[in-house]
C-alpha cells in the first residue's frame, strides 16, 4: 500500500518535470519533441498528458475531452443553422446586407 501511495505523487512529479523539459525544448527549438507534434502551433504532448491525467482523477474531464474530440471532427459550414441574412463576396467586391425583420420600425 505504501508503494502505491508513493508512486502516484512520483508520477505527478515526473509529469511536471516532463512538462518543464518539453516547454524548454519548444522554447529553444520552436518545435515539439515527437515527429507528429512538430508543428509550431497546436497542443503539446505535456498538455495532452495533463488532460488525460486530470481525466483519471476527475471523471467530468472525460466528458469534456470527448466533447472536444467530437467538435474537432464536425465541420462548421456557413450554410448550417439559420438562413444567412448578409453575404459578402470578396471576388466580385459586392456585399448584400439584409436587416433583420422589424429593425427599421420604431415603437
Amino acid at each position: 500500500m505504501a508503494i502505491w501511495l508513493l508512486s502516484f505523487p512520483a508520477f505527478v512529479c515526473l509529469l511536471v518535470l516532463f512538462a518543464l523539459v518539453e516547454s524548454a525544448w519548444r522554447w529553444c527549438t520552436g518545435v515539439g519533441l515527437m515527429p507528429w507534434l512538430r508543428r509550431r502551433t497546436g497542443r503539446s504532448l505535456s498538455s495532452i498528458a495533463f488532460d488525460e491525467f486530470t481525466a483519471v482523477v476527475n471523471g467530468n474531464k472525460t466528458v469534456e475531452l470527448e466533447q472536444r474530440r467530437v467538435e474537432l471532427l464536425l465541420r462548421d459550414d456557413e450554410s448550417d443553422g439559420a438562413p444567412p441574412r448578409s453575404h459578402v463576396d470578396l471576388a466580385k467586391g459586392t456585399a448584400r446586407i439584409v436587416p433583420p425583420p422589424g429593425a427599421g420600425q420604431r415603437s
